[in-house]
């Protein structure tokens, strides 16, 4: 009697390690939802949708056989304010993790850094209550508009992310900006050579939020 009710518990352990194996490999197996939050540097101002930053990163990752699906919450000409205007329905229940690309549009304008700092600080606080994984990318303010505003601008990211634990790029367009055969005639919005050089730039860090967005997955 003895060993058979042992041997029920052995079995009943198994089982339940099994369900729990099956269960953390199903997880593992579905593709994460990944948004990319931002302005026309993520909605691919001038380009198809498929040379979108959106499109491309999840080609990218699907490449390396990471399974993910990024959808592409760009909007042409949003600030920060306006980003965090539309956060709710921007980024739905469902949401894994979340590539935030704002500022270049306040910088443009020169709107008031701490206008900026304000509306980052409250997308940052919103997300991290619904513990969702951010990516926060870096934008540098134009230089015509004077080292106080610069100073004040680009220090935004670095001092938010550190203050949330945010993972930080420092700066989006890296290797991009001021190329004009990577950039459109505008010389602002990249082309899609020059999203490639995005999208091979931020890479690591983005697998980086993938690995975060399945840790927490697993907790």
């Amino acid at each position: 009697m003895r060993v058979e009710m042992a041997f029920r518990r052995v079995a009943t352990a198994f089982v339940c390690a099994s369900a729990l194996w099956s269960a953390s490999a199903a997880a593992a197996d579905k593709p994460l939802n990944i948004v990319a939050l931002g302005d026309s540097l993520t909605a691919g101002y001038g380009l198809a949708n498929q040379d979108a930053f959106p499109g491309k990163l999840q080609q990218a990752l699907a490449d390396k056989g990471i399974a993910v699906t990024v959808s592409n919450a760009g909007v042409s000409g949003d600030t920060t304010s306006g980003g965090l205007a539309r956060l709710d329905w921007s980024v739905p229940p469902g949401t894994d993790a979340v590539i935030l690309e704002l500022g270049a549009n306040d910088a443009l304008r020169g709107l008031d850094p701490a206008v900026t700092r304000r509306a980052l600080d409250a997308i940052l606080a919103a997300l991290a209550k619904r513990n969702i994984p951010v990516l926060l990318c870096g934008m540098l303010a134009p230089r015509n508009l004077g080292a106080d505003y610069a100073r004040a601008f680009d220090a935004i990211f670095p001092e938010l992310a550190k203050a949330y634990g945010t993972m930080l790029y420092p700066f989006f367009l890296d290797g991009v900006a001021a190329d004009a055969k990577l950039n459109q005639r505008d010389g602002l919005h990249p082309t899609a050579a020059g999203v490639d050089v995005i999208v091979a730039k931020i890479l690591p860090k983005v697998e980086e939020l993938i690995a975060r967005a399945r840790a927490k997955q697993g907790s």
